[in-house]
């Protein structure tokens, strides 16, 4: 993990409740979800910064009883070569957070996908709707404890 990045965040971030790691050498923050929109226009807009490009945002169903879901953002700064993750851990029962597509515009499809398939829900989302599933489907396939064989009957299949 780099040092001199380490320490450049945390210059800029002093004033958020930041937990910094890393993943296999690339620096990582776990971001307070309150605090979520204002540190990730820093990483963003700052100039020695410049997070200006969303590649990916995934859902994570970790399967514990506090923070049971997280969603994670990998960011990169084209300008500056640099590699970060961003990380929200989120609650078990009420799976929720603000939207980042008003910052990343790539942040739109990655949060329908966590939506749809996780039962994340994203505030302020313009269009949050499912990707893949039906709209009534009331289910979320990617949850640990979702049946492995699926449910019976929850879904019509096309008949062979």
């Amino acid at each position: 993990m780099s040092k001199e990045t380490i320490e450049l965040l945390r210059s800029k971030l002093g004033n958020f409740q930041i937990e910094y790691t890393d993943v296999n050498g690339t620096p990582a923050i776990y971001i307070d979800q309150k605090d979520v929109i204002e540190v990730c226009n820093i990483l963003k807009n700052d100039e020695s910064l410049k997070y200006n490009s969303m590649v990916d945002g995934v859902s994570v169903d970790r399967f514990e009883k506090k923070n049971r879901f997280e969603m994670i953002y990998n960011l990169v700064s084209i300008d500056n070569n640099k590699r970060l993750f961003i990380k929200i851990r989120l609650d078990s029962k009420k799976p929720e957070m603000e939207t980042l597509s008003g910052i990343w515009g790539s942040a739109n499809w990655y949060e329908r996908e966590a939506y749809d398939m996780m039962g994340i829900n994203f505030r302020n989302h313009p269009d949050l709707r499912r990707m893949y599933m039906p709209d009534e489907f009331e289910y979320h396939p990617l949850r640990k404890d979702f049946p492995l064989m699926g449910i019976p009957g929850s879904i019509p299949l096309p008949n062979k």
